[in-house]
């Protein structure tokens, strides 16, 4: 079950609120827990079975740790983080193993039929984000087996981020906003995200399709271009838009998570997109691998970024364009370091700053996007003009409609701050005091007319 499918809007959401809004409140989060893991089941409900597994695993390693003298802690939360990484690997990255094997040593070890579970990539994060930091002494034990179950599985967050660190939501879990405005603050944001979603991310995601289905040798550069345009903003939107309905969500059962994204392509470095993208994965490589292999101050800070994002790259997918990705942006990371241009400070011109770290982002997202890493490299030998095209088969006008190029546009603006001016803001002037709720109300209708009227709508993060 999707955020942006019937099913979820107009049967799932619904009677979930009104029965966590019936019951009292001692009972609430015991019914979100239920919700949550019916949620998960809906899909695939074998996979729920993974899921109870890792939920058991972390609580009875929490538990574990918690009651171990000094000496064996340590030990524990090793075990803990391997059995983590151990179910993560034998879904994930067991036939990618094999395969990589093969190629560099010329057997012949045949894979197994494994299909990936939904968000285990997310939620295996979490559970090891709460022994960690019970090992450090940041969060509390929890006792309650069934309120260690509901951190990992809530619903919003649950197959496709944010990654929520059980000390974002520790002390919510006990008490919590659930008055009507925060209600309707949640309910806006999830508006937003929905139409990110629905409106822009499906109708550039169909462009992207449409390109990328056909060899990279059949495009002309501009026909290229044109696809990683339109998939810079799909994946920009569909990650935000998700992020907006997590939080969105969240809020409407009153709990705050923290922001996943600060609108990244304004940014002027590599540095600057990766404290603006994806935050709650980055600071949590920051905070789990990074620091604790020496950051700054312990090894070499430029090794350290290299495995940093090696793994990044790797956590994204198994397969080597994947890794390449990460690696390319970690190259450039190391340079902005050697090069004391990690702050976009004065000197070469800001555009120019902006226009060098845009192309960088898109060159990678070329990476992110090809089916397999020969296939990336003859698109970008196709978008520079180091390959030539042969047996095109579409001009350029055929994939940009003017439908595509009003969804450009949009998406162009809807990817800066313009949208947070000050104007809108001033709800005590009477013009402007109800512009946010006719705009969600109209977003929503627009979603809800995109949603039951189109059969596309791609979910990124199968791949994931």
């Amino acid at each position: 079950m999707v955020f942006s499918s019937t099913i979820f809007l107009f049967f799932f959401l619904p009677l979930t609120i009104l029965g966590y809004r019936l019951l009292k409140e001692s009972y609430r989060i015991y019914f979100l827990l239920l919700a949550s893991l019916f949620f998960y089941a809906w899909g695939e409900p074998a996979y729920i079975l993974i899921m109870l597994l890792s939920i058991a695993i972390n609580y009875l390693f929490g538990r574990a740790i918690h009651a171990a003298g000094s000496r064996v802690r340590g030990v524990l939360l090793a075990a803990g983080i391997f059995a983590n990484l151990g179910i993560l690997y034998y879904f994930k990255y067991l036939n990618f193993t094999l395969s990589a094997f093969n190629l560099f040593f010329g057997t012949n070890f045949a894979g197994r039929s494994i299909v990936m579970p939904i968000g285990i990539s997310f939620f295996t994060f979490q559970g090891m984000s709460y022994i960690i930091d019970l090992y450090r002494g940041k969060v509390e034990l929890q006792k309650n087996p069934a309120l260690m179950a509901f951190y990992i599985s809530f619903f919003p967050q649950l197959i496709a981020g944010p990654i929520v660190r059980y000390t974002d939501i520790e002390r919510q879990i006990y008490s919590r906003n659930e008055g009507i405005e925060q209600f309707v603050r949640g309910s806006r944001r999830f508006i937003v995200g929905l139409a990110k979603k629905v409106l822009i991310a499906n109708t550039m995601g169909y462009t992207v399709d449409l390109i990328f289905a056909n060899p990279p040798t059949t495009h002309s550069p501009a026909i290229a271009w044109l696809g990683l345009v339109c998939y810079n903003f799909q994946i920009y939107f569909d990650f935000s838009g998700y992020s907006d309905m997590a939080i969105g969500l969240g809020k409407m059962f009153g709990f705050d998570f923290k922001e996943n994204f600060d609108y990244p392509y304004i940014s002027k470095t590599i540095t600057e997109f990766w404290r603006r993208w994806h935050i709650s994965l980055s600071s949590w490589f920051k905070d789990y691998v990074y620091i604790p292999l020496g950051g700054n101050r312990r090894g070499n800070v430029y090794v350290n970024l290299f495995i940093v994002f090696f793994i990044t790259g790797l956590w994204h997918g198994a397969q080597f364009s994947f890794i390449v990705w990460g690696l390319w942006h970690g190259c450039f990371l190391i340079a902005e370091r050697l090069l004391h241009i990690r702050e976009a400070k004065p000197g070469a011109p800001a555009i120019l700053r902006y226009i060098l770290t845009m192309l960088i982002v898109m060159v990678g997202w070329v990476f992110f996007r090809a089916e397999g890493l020969q296939s990336a490299l003859k698109y970008l030998g196709i978008m520079f003009g180091m390959i030539k095209s042969e047996n095109v088969g579409y001009t350029l006008g055929y994939y940009l409609t003017p439908n595509t190029i009003a969804v450009l546009i949009l998406a162009v603006f809807a990817s800066t701050p313009i949208a947070k001016l000050h104007i809108f803001k001033q709800r005590q002037n009477p013009v402007f005091r109800y512009v946010p709720t006719v705009l969600s109300l109209l977003l929503f209708f627009l979603s809800v007319v995109f949603v039951v009227s189109s059969s596309y709508n791609p979910f990124i993060y199968f791949r994931f």
